[in-house]
């Protein structure tokens, strides 16, 4: 694996820095604007260079007029000297510097689109949350070319139609950049919208990898980092034969391809896999059928509020066979059930409330101010949002301009990197994914996790493989292993 491992001691949740928190937010985010009229986001004024003066003796026939030969033809006067004139007095005013050019502070205006209703509201509260805190502390900051954001957010109310409606509505927005999208079914009908529309897209969410387009970045952790280090360390320590449970829609059947992979080359097999679809909440008879299959692990790829009753239905069963996921968690499930249905459950995501790191205890101080100590938790999803944002406004400051070809190439240099509460994450230019940290935890008896190993900076490397936009721009698919 292209990446260094360290281990680090079990944390509790980092303590709250008031100051750093107070340096975050000292700015609002400019809401006092949001109906005012929506002003062009690239709205700069220019100037045009004053023509030359034609009366500057460039015509060639006055020159021939000039040297006739005429002896009768009166001779010009010649030039006054001007040498004798007295100087003008020291103290005459200095005369008065041109005006300069206006600059504009028009607010610069972005969007979101997420579902903040709805049974994937799991998922898209804290990431909405993350949103609103990223760009207050974005314009705390200094804002986007010394200009404030202004937030345009939208709610698909977990409905596929009001995806493709709210994605409609912010192409006609006027805006210089979208973050929008859970699952990557909403993500595949939104794609397209604003790629034809040429309006930047971020997707900041897990995923099952493999999207190569130009348009598209992509923050979330993918399988060759996920995966990689969760199932090897499944059939490392539990066993070699696992039992796949996985949503019945892009996410959960790629993803569970990729398990077989991965098992297989850690020696281990599926021995069984089952999908649903996500409205399903009942799980009695697959429980059955894990149960007389006899894994030494089960994989769970469940999405959403309904598959969130198979861990209470599971620990009800009395089945002792242990879990791994890809997902327990990111909808703060481990707050959700009690702790005999969630305590031990083993997942890996680059982030963790509980990580122990200067910059972490920033953004949670940050975070409780804006939201409260009794916020449930702070999600992975919600710091993919936190460091998209971010990472696009580096973008644009770095390249001067909101031109989409412009940011694009910025983020496409690989230096584009971002000091992120989970540690520093870079941009990989070709893919238009992330290299990041992952960490493997354990869900404990506090609502929380206990992270017991962390992996750095680990490549997208299926995507690395797949996928190269730089030296092929007009590639728009999604692969798969």
């Amino acid at each position: 694996m292209a990446f260094i491992r360290r281990r680090v001691r079990p944390t509790w949740k980092a303590l709250a820095v008031a100051t750093i928190a107070t340096a975050l937010l000292a700015a609002g985010c400019g809401d006092d604007e949001d109906d005012d009229p929506a002003p062009a986001a690239t709205s700069q004024q220019e100037t045009t260079p004053a023509e030359p003066d034609s009366s500057s003796g460039t015509d060639t026939d006055s020159t021939d007029n000039m040297s006739s030969d005429d002896p009768d033809e009166a001779a010009e006067p010649a030039e006054p000297d001007m040498s004798d004139e007295p100087d003008e007095p020291e103290d005459s005013p200095e005369p008065e510097p041109a005006p300069a050019e206006p600059v504009n502070s028009e607010p610069i205006r972005v969007g979101s689109l997420l579902d903040e209703t709805g049974p994937l509201n799991i998922y898209g509260t804290p990431m909405a949350d993350a949103t609103r805190l990223a760009i207050e502390s974005i314009n705390a900051n200094g804002g986007v070319l010394g200009r404030q954001l202004e937030l345009v957010a939208l709610d698909s109310k977990s409905d596929q139609n009001e995806y493709i409606a709210g994605a409609d509505q912010l192409v006609a927005e006027d805006l210089a950049v979208v973050h929008a999208g859970i699952t990557s079914a909403s993500r595949e009908a939104i794609r397209p919208i604003f790629g034809e529309a040429e309006l930047l897209y971020f997707y900041n969410v897990l995923y099952e990898g493999g999207v190569c387009d130009r348009n598209t970045f992509v923050t979330g952790v993918v399988p060759t980092q996920q995966l990689q280090v969760l199932i090897p360390w499944a059939v490392e320590n539990y066993g070699p034969r696992l039992y796949v449970l996985a949503a019945d829609y892009n996410y959960g059947q790629i993803s569970a391809d990729w398990v077989r992979e991965y098992a297989a080359e850690a020696g281990g097999e599926v021995v069984g896999e089952d999908f649903f679809p996500l409205d399903v909440a009942e799980f009695g008879t697959t429980i059955s059928e894990v149960q007389s299959a006899d894994p030494d692990v089960v994989v769970s790829v469940l999405v959403g509020g309904a598959h969130m009753s198979f861990y209470s239905q599971y620990a009800a069963s009395g089945a002792e066979i242990p879990v791994v996921s890809t997902s327990f968690g990111l909808g703060s499930e481990q707050v959700a059930l009690d702790a005999a249905s969630s305590e031990g459950i083993v997942v890996a995501y680059p982030y963790f409330e509980e990580l122990d790191n200067s910059t972490n205890a920033a953004f949670t101080a940050a975070w409780q101010a804006e939201y409260g100590d009794n916020y449930p938790y702070i999600t992975d999803l919600a710091v993919y949002v936190w460091e998209g944002w971010h990472l696009w406004a580096d973008a644009v400051n770095s390249a001067g301009t909101l031109d989409r070809e412009a940011v694009i190439a910025e983020l496409e240099t690989g230096t584009v990197s971002f000091d992120s509460p989970k540690g520093t994450v870079t941009m990989d230019g070709p893919s238009h994914h992330l290299v990041q940290p992952v960490s493997l935890a354990r869900a404990n008896d506090s609502n929380g996790f206990d992270v017991f190993e962390t992996f750095e900076n680990i490549p997208p490397s299926f995507e690395q493989q797949s996928c190269d936009l730089v030296a092929n721009p007009d590639t728009n698919e999604q692969f798969t292993p």
